[in-house]
C-alpha cells in the first residue's frame, strides 16, 4: 500500500499546485453514551441527495446513515451528487466547474437529525455548473465529490481544516456485490477517499422481494447497523485507509431478520449485468440491466465460482456481508496491511454487532 513518504509527497504536489491539503489524524473512542463523539464523518453517494422518488432509490438511505451516525454523536457533513450517478464507478470530471450548492429544506423527517451536531449535518449536493444548480443541472460523480471534499471543499464550506476521520458512502439503493462492485459509484466513492488517506466504508441494502422499491427499513436497519459497527471500530483503532470497508445489508422488509455479518470476498460472477439490444439494423442499441438469479442456478455470467462469495451469502443466505476493497488494481499485489485485515476479519467473525 502507500508509504508515508508518497502521502507526504501527495500531499506537496497539491499544496503547490495551491489546493489546501489536509492532515488526517487518528480517530479517537468517544464515550460510552455517544460512541462516535467527536469523529467528523464525510457522506457521499452515487443515487443523490434528493430523496424524492417513492421507490426510495435517489438518496433515502443517505438520510438514515446521516440520522444514525448523528445519533450515536458524529459530527456529519453530506456532499453527495446532484443528480443520480448509479453505475459511475471511479469515474471522475475532468474539466469545467464544480458547485456545491447547500439543501436547506431537507427530506420530511430527517430535518433535525443533526441539530446538535457542530456542522448541524450540513447536506451539499454537487453539480457540474459555475452557478446554482438547477433541476436538470448535470451533476458531478460521487468519486468527484469526495475528491471536492477532500481537496478544499470541506474548508471552504464548513471550516474543517483538517481531514474527516472518516467517509461514509451510501446507503445504496440495491446490493453492490460480484462484478457489479467494479462499476458502483458507491464503491467508487469510497476508493476515492482511501486514495486520500482517509478511512472509509460502503454500505448498500437490498431492495424489497421483487426489486421494485427499497423499503426504508431496510436502509434503516443497515444505518443502526452501521452506526455500530464503525463504534466498534473506532475503539478497536481498525479504522484504516488501507482499505475500504464493503457493507450490504440484506432485505428486512416484510418481517424478514437479517442473519449476523459474514466477512466476504467479492464475487466473481454477475447478479446485475449491461444488456444492449439493436434497435432495427441501424447503428442504435438500447441499454438495459439484466437481472441474473438469485438461487445460484445462473449460468455464463451470472455464474458464481466462489462459495465465500458477497452474493451467495447476502442474496441466498440472508446474512450481512462485509468485504475488503483495495485502491491498488495491480494484480498479485500484496496486502501490507495483513495485520489489520486479519484483526478486521476475527473482529467480523466473532464481535461484530448483531442484526
Amino acid at each position: 500500500m502507500r508509504t508515508s513518504l508518497a502521502l507526504a509527497t501527495a500531499a506537496a504536489t497539491l499544496v503547490a499546485a495551491g489546493t489546501a491539503a489536509y492532515a488526517v489524524t487518528p480517530a479517537r473512542p468517544g464515550p460510552a453514551g455517544q460512541p462516535l463523539a467527536g469523529l467528523r464523518v464525510l457522506i457521499s453517494n452515487d443515487d443523490s441527495m434528493r430523496a424524492a422518488k417513492a421507490s426510495n432509490s435517489d438518496g433515502l438511505g443517505l438520510y438514515e446513515l446521516r440520522r444514525a451516525m448523528c445519533a450515536a454523536g458524529a459530527d456529519v457533513v453530506v456532499m453527495a451528487p446532484w443528480q443520480v450517478q448509479s453505475g459511475k464507478g471511479t469515474a471522475v470530471t475532468n474539466g469545467g466547474v464544480v458547485t456545491a450548492q447547500r439543501r436547506t429544506a431537507l427530506p420530511a423527517g430527517y430535518a433535525d437529525d443533526c441539530a446538535g451536531a457542530p456542522s448541524k449535518g450540513a447536506v451539499f449536493g454537487v453539480c457540474l455548473a459555475a452557478g446554482p444548480c438547477a433541476d436538470d443541472t448535470p451533476s458531478a460523480t460521487p468519486a468527484d465529490t469526495v475528491k471536492l471534499a477532500l481537496r478544499g471543499g470541506l474548508r471552504a464550506k464548513v471550516g474543517w481544516k483538517e481531514a474527516p476521520d472518516l467517509v461514509l458512502t451510501g446507503i445504496n439503493s440495491g446490493p453492490n456485490v460480484s462484478a457489479g462492485v467494479n462499476d458502483s459509484g458507491t464503491v467508487g466513492a469510497a476508493v476515492a477517499a482511501i486514495d486520500q488517506g482517509v478511512p472509509a466504508l460502503a454500505f448498500s441494502s437490498s431492495g424489497n422481494a421483487d426489486n421494485t422499491a427499497f423499503p426504508r427499513e431496510n436502509y434503516r436497519a443497515n444505518a443502526e447497523f452501521g452506526a455500530r459497527l464503525v463504534a466498534d471500530l473506532r475503539a478497536r483503532s481498525l479504522l484504516t485507509s488501507e482499505f475500504a470497508l464493503k457493507v450490504d445489508y440484506p432485505d428486512v422488509s416484510a418481517g424478514r431478520r437479517a442473519r449476523p455479518a459474514v466477512w466476504t470476498r467479492v464475487g466473481d460472477g454477475a447478479v446485475v449485468y449491461h444488456a444492449f439490444e439493436q434497435r432495427g439494423t441501424g447503428d442504435s442499441f438500447d441499454i438495459a440491466l439484466g437481472l441474473c438469479p438469485y438461487d445460484g442456478s445462473g449460468e455464463g455470467e451470472c455464474a458464481e465460482g466462489r462459495k465465500d462469495a458477497d452474493s451467495v451469502w447476502l442474496l441466498d443466505k440472508g446474512h450481512v456481508t462485509i468485504a475488503p476493497v483495495t485502491w491498488d488494481r495491480t494484480y498479485g499485489t500484496p496486502v501490507t496491511a495483513r495485520r489489520t485485515l486479519n484483526r478486521i476479519e476475527r473482529y467480523v467473525g466473532h464481535d461484530a454487532p448483531r442484526p
